[in-house]
């Protein structure tokens, strides 16, 4: 993200390399910006960190072949002059803004400034136990992980190339390092293991420079294998040119397509997804460089060469830009039509902001570093904008760090309804039934189930619900857990069954935290049996799931006269003041919105004969 496309040696650039990091800082804007346009789209930080492996080590290689030595001295400052000044002000940007907002924005923000600053973040995030995975309360400065992992190779790896290359074979050095790439991969997939079920070790996984390195030691490996900008060096011509160029169009295309496939809960991301990224970014960069192709052409036009070359700074913009906007409107949905709006708004900002910080900031301090501040004509004026930039860094920091809060409002509501669970409860006062009263007056509206016949079970939002549903169903048994999924609702169904502890009628809201297969429901109705009857709550969650979820419930619902369906989406979705900054988990006034909007749907099972026909609705005609 953050390597200089000029380089001084016998080759002026390395073709196409500002059009691959184009592909990739777009794949990143969608997937953070436009929910569902690229569930995948974080690979492209993958193609970044082969692009940087690549280049760096090329640059380090034609330094050694022109001097006989690498002035690791200067290749650090050259680092720091690149990557430090456009850090800094959205640091202090970012943070006086944070400040101002107050609120979820701030959790945390003591480390992550911290970790920013330090180019530690990525190992504070593992520290701290912050999950790449969980969406609930997005750190303002969560991307800074992958600048750490780069800065990190750029401090360790100049040292390992001098040691590797004391080896005289260029063979053997590329097999060294291809295979502690490969031994980075495996070591990704091994800590990953199940990403539902373990949240936390993928995390790890995915944030730690040992077991997310591949994509840079890939790049290095190829670059020791070609020497791009060796001057010596003669430029491959044995594929044809029309070969070349439709191999670096697949290539593209693979990274697209899995962009579009995969999911950062998915196993095969961690298990060959990411691996398979960086071997289609290999493939593309060797493609691009074939002498006679037009691949490079078009990879080098003028404007993904624009994206390119502005990338560092479109990175760091455009993730705090999109958490200050929704912070800063808690009630403005993120799916669907407004969603798409604040990602253009978040998008047209970064553009602006990242075009003036290159042209304004990282362009003059690359050319001239601190020397520009004394030059004598604007000395005064670029000494007061420096003085500013560091003074606005502090005092926004400062400010954050005093403001922030313990912790965020979903984890508030999520804490409070596991002590509700956890408080004894009372037992229900026992009622004398009165004596039957033989009348010939039709029979009274049916009522709610009594809370000793329900059964609910969820995920954090019900966690967050338990309080409202104690009060509002007085013996209701509720078993919720955060991140559970559909999937598993078969599995703790078959154990309550086990263990004698499934009642009448059963409530699943388990829709938030991942898609839902028509056969999981299926599976669900088939363990309840004939004699209980079924809830199923919709989900509210600005995710690209969600919808299909609740079509899925409805559809369901409809199809069978025991099972209800709640609509908590319809229910909050005109109160979305009543959530929390994440806008999926309820407050105290939102959870009894949660549980009035079950007493409908209880009271239509009511209505149902105790014998549940739990056959298909006859009056379904499909």
């Amino acid at each position: 993200m953050s390597s200089s496309t000029a380089v001084s040696s016998a080759r002026e650039r390395l073709p196409g390399l500002d059009g691959v990091r184009a592909l990739a800082i777009v794949l990143v804007l969608a997937y953070h910006l436009f929910p569902g346009l690229a569930p995948g789209g974080f690979v492209g930080v993958d193609v970044f960190l082969v692009v940087s492996g690549y280049l760096i080590t090329a640059l380090l290689l034609a330094e050694h072949e022109r001097t006989g030595r690498i002035a690791l001295g200067r290749f650090w400052h050259r680092r720091a002059r690149r990557l430090l000044p456009a850090l800094a002000l959205v640091i202090g940007v970012s943070a006086a803004a944070a400040a101002i907002i107050g609120g979820d924005v701030l959790v945390g923000i003591g480390w992550q400034l911290v970790g920013a600053a330090t180019f530690s973040s990525n190992w504070l995030a593992i520290a701290q136990g912050a999950s790449y995975l969980d969406q609930t309360s997005p750190e303002l400065l969560r991307h800074a992980w992958s600048l750490a992992v780069e800065e990190q190779f750029y401090l360790l790896w100049p040292l390992a190339l001098l040691a590797l290359l004391l080896v005289p074979r260029r063979g053997v050095r590329v097999l060294a390092v291809a295979a502690l790439a490969v031994a980075s991969a495996v070591g990704m997939a091994v800590v990953a293991g199940d990403p539902v079920a373990s949240p936390a070790a993928a995390s790890t996984a995915y944030y730690s420079t040992l077991t997310h390195g591949s994509g840079l030691l890939a790049g290095a490996a190829l670059a020791i294998a070609r020497a791009p900008l060796s001057g010596t060096r003669a430029r491959a011509t044995r594929i044809p040119a029309a070969v070349a160029d439709a191999i670096a169009a697949i290539a593209a295309l693979g990274i697209v397509a899995a962009a579009s496939a995969l999911a950062i809960d998915d196993a095969l991301v961690y298990r060959g997804g990411i691996a398979l990224v960086v071997m289609l970014t290999l493939v593309l960069l060797v493609a691009a460089d074939h002498p006679s192709g037009c691949a490079a052409a078009v990879l080098d036009a003028p404007l993904p060469r624009w994206v390119g070359e502005r990338s560092y700074g479109l990175y760091l913009w455009h993730w705090p830009i999109i958490v200050l906007l929704c912070a800063a409107l808690p009630t403005v949905e993120r799916t669907g039509a407004s969603g798409w709006i604040l990602g253009a708004v978040a998008l047209t900002a970064s553009v602006a902001l990242a075009a003036a910080s290159y042209r304004w900031l990282e362009q003059p301090v690359r050319r001239e570093g601190l020397g520009l501040l004394w030059r004598p004509e604007r000395r005064v004026g670029r000494l007061a904008l420096a003085a500013a930039l560091v003074v606005a860094t502090a005092v926004g920091a400062g400010a954050a760090v005093v403001r922030a809060p313990d912790a965020s409002s979903a984890a508030a509501a999520i804490a409070a309804g596991e002590a509700a669970l956890r408080a004894p409860s009372e037992p229900p006062t026992p009622s004398v039934p009165p004596e039957p009263i033989i009348t010939t007056a039709p029979a009274p509206p049916p009522s709610t189930p009594p809370g000793e016949e329900l059964l609910a079970i969820g995920d954090s939002v019900m966690l967050a619900s338990a309080p409202a549903l104690q009060e509002r169903f007085p013996g209701i048994a509720i078993d919720a857990a955060v991140s559970r999924q559909m999937h598993q609702a078969p599995e703790i169904l078959r154990g309550l069954a086990e263990r004698g502890e499934l009642r009448p009628v059963v409530v699943l809201a388990l829709g938030t935290n991942g898609p839902i297969r028509t056969e999981t429901l299926d599976e669900v109705r088939r363990i309840l049996g004939p004699e209980r009857e079924l809830v199923l709550v919709t989900t509210q969650a600005p995710r690209g799931w969600t919808d299909d979820v609740n079509s899925t419930l409805s559809d369901f619902a409809d199809r069978y006269l025991a099972v209800e369906l709640s609509d908590w989406q319809s229910a909050i979705r005109p109160r979305l003041d009543l959530l929390a900054g994440d806008q999926i988990h309820p407050g105290p006034t939102g959870g009894k919105l949660y549980a009035e909007a079950l007493e409908a749907p209880l009271t239509r099972l009511a209505s149902l004969p105790r014998v549940a026909d739990y056959l298909p609705d006859p009056l379904d005609e499909r």
